[in-house]
Formats: structure tokens, sequence, C-alpha cells
């Protein structure tokens, strides 16, 4: 009766030295006759239930987890792309699982930007939104650039001139509602205006430029390529494997490649949160995708909890092929990447982060690295 209660409760786990206390603690606040030691900790992956000392039941917790997601799983298999249902399902069967964890090349509390920074001086960084965000901003504000809210109205009708700036960042943040297609209709508000064409054309085609894709700015730049100096190998983002809207906090792999963003950052392996409908990489053929791998223009790369390369659902959860995730261009000056490295780099916004963090999470050096390049 006590175990099947429909009445609101709560489960605490405590340490064992300290159990008679915090029973005396709830008996004290007149919660005696409601509580229950119900349960101990085993190392055996075991769930079982003893009654009386007569063992009543016995089964592995995958058995457990696999029967309490069952019905999810039958229903996500009508719903969404059957594949991806069942990949997901099968990764209940790894009792072995490590979980999320982050391993890091570099040191995260190196202040690599604060000799930039006590000079006084902010270069002017374009924050490039139609229905923007905020935290991409903040983070460029954090290393040291003079973050300038930036509206594609602004470029279209010459209010905001890009000469004016060392840099942008294209946010996501469901610009353009986050509609099918968003970044591809941003794309088109530069690609078919001439103002706008010109003044991307001359920001890329400068060589003190640099600038950062994100979500909808990773598939409104891709669709800018043909502007983009060495960007010809990127491919076109289109519709999540899963057939759904993804937003999850996944893992990632920083191969070796030349993005002024990643400078020392090659081989870490941190989590990250993506939020996307239109994810999947689909270059023009197999060979143009092997050749932007053995050229470094491949910036990131999905990965599971061992650190393979993600191929399965949901460690790869928009289904890129070798969980390619985010590009870069020869000199590295402009990056795009279809997960959310703005919104983390605090890292009181991680859902889960190692114990030793500071309050700078890891990602925060990569905004460093661009101020580094700025000089």
């Amino acid at each position: 009766a006590a175990l099947f209660s429909e009445e609101l409760g709560a489960m605490l786990q405590v340490p064992r030295a300290r159990r008679a206390g915090i029973l005396g603690a709830l008996k004290k606040a007149g919660l005696g006759r409601q509580s229950y030691v119900v349960g101990t900790l085993t190392d055996d992956d075991i769930v079982s239930f003893h009654h009386k000392g007569k063992e009543i039941f016995y089964d592995s917790r995958v058995n457990l987890h696999r029967a309490w997601s069952e019905t999810s799983y039958l229903m996500q298999s009508l719903r969404d792309n059957p594949q991806c249902a069942q990949e997901e399902y099968d990764r209940l069967l790894d009792a072995k699982d490590p979980g999320l964890s982050a391993q890091l090349a570099f040191d995260p509390n190196e202040k690599i930007a604060a000799p930039y920074i006590v000079r006084g001086t902010r270069p002017r960084f374009a924050i490039l939104r139609e229905q923007g965000q905020l935290e991409m901003a903040a983070a460029f504000d954090r290393v040291g650039f003079a973050a300038v809210d930036v509206t594609m109205s602004d470029i279209i009708d010459g209010r905001t001139r890009l000469d004016d700036f060392k840099g942008f960042a294209a946010c996501g943040g469901f610009s353009y509602g986050d509609v099918l297609g968003a970044g591809e209709g941003w794309a088109k508000s530069v690609l078919f205006n001439s103002r706008a064409r010109d003044a991307f054309t001359a920001f890329f085609q400068r060589s003190d430029t640099f600038a950062l894709g994100v979500c909808n700015g990773c598939q409104m730049m891709a669709n800018l390529r043909e502007l983009i100096p060495g960007a010809a190998l990127w491919p076109h983002f289109v519709r999540n494997l899963s057939e759904q809207y993804e937003a999850r906090f996944c893992r990632v792999q920083i191969p070796d490649n030349p993005s002024i963003f990643f400078r020392g950052m090659t081989g870490s392996m941190l989590p990250i949160v993506v939020a996307h409908g239109e994810g999947r990489t689909e270059f023009r053929s197999e060979a143009v995708m092997q050749q932007a791998i053995l050229e470094k223009q491949v910036a990131l790369c999905f990965v599971d909890n061992r650190g393979e390369l993600a191929r399965a659902y949901p460690y790869n959860p928009n289904g890129s092929p070798h969980g390619i995730t985010g590009l870069t261009t020869p000199d590295g000056r402009f990056t795009v990447l279809m997960p959310h490295p703005e919104r983390v780099f605090r890292t009181v916004s991680n859902s889960w982060h190692p114990d030793d963090w500071s309050e700078q999470s890891p990602w925060l050096h990569m905004f460093r690295n661009a101020r580094v390049w700025v000089g």
C-alpha cells in the first residue's frame, strides 16, 4: 500500500550514514507515519523487490526501461520516421552507455582575449537577424566586441552599411518564424536585392572580415555560398531525417579545421544545444562531401557518448552523413553551424555540465578566438 499510494509524495536518495537523521527530521516535522525506507542502490543494474524476506520481482533495468518506453516508441514509429524511432528505442539496449561527458583540448578559463580587451577598443560587430535573439549579442559583447543590432531591412533600406563592421553573426532563434525553408528565404532577400547583394559581396571579399552563421543563419549563409570565397563545397540544409523539429542536448566534436573560431580546440568533445527542423546536410554529391572532409572544411560533427561519429538517432539528431553539422572556408574566416554555441556559453545554461566548469562554459572560447583574430 505504501508503494502504490495515489497520494502526493516524493522519493529521496540519501547517504546511508544520514538516513537516521533525515528520518528523525521528517518525524519531527510530523511526517513520521508517512516516511518509509523503500530500497537501496545496487551495482548490478538489476531491479528487485522483496517482501517479508522473499523476492517477489527481479528484472534488469534495461528491460524495465524498454517496457516503460515501448508505448512512446510505437507512437513515434507511426508519427515520425520509423527508422529514427527504432534507433532511439534500440539505444536502450546499451546498459553500459557512459552518458554525456566533455573532453577538452584547451583551457577554457584562459582569457586569451584579455590583452585586446584592456586596450579599450571594441570592434563593431553586427548581430544580423530577422526576428533575432539576444544570446549571440551577449556572447560577442562578453569577449570585447561592440555588438550592434542589424536587421535585413536596415541593410536593404541603406540605414546600415556592412562596411562599418569587422564581422557579423547570422542568428538562429526563429528567424522568419522558423517556417520550413526559413534560411533559404533569408538568403533570397540578399540574392534578389541588388543593394543587399552588393553589400554582402563586398563584405565577403574584404580580407579583414569574418562571419558566423548559426541555425537559420547557417542555412542562410550556406545559400549565399556563391558570394562567399571558398564556400563552394558547402551543402544545402534540408529537413531532418526524423521528420520532426529536434530540440536536444547533443554532443559534438571539433575536428582539425582552419576556422578562426576553433583555434586550439581541435579534438575537443562538448555537449551543445540543437534546435532545428532542417539541419541535415545535403551535399551536391558524395564526391563533394568527401572533398570537403579531405580539405578540412568540416568544423563540427555529432558524436555519441563514446566519442564515435554519430550515425544513429538521436545522437545524430538530423541524420547528416558522418554527423557533419558545421563547416568553414579554407581561410577559416566564414563558419556555419547548426548547433547553438551562443546558447550555452554560460555554464548555468547547460542542462548538464561537469562539476569543475567555471561560470563561463568552454564554448565562450570560440568567441574569444574571434576577438583575438581581430586583434
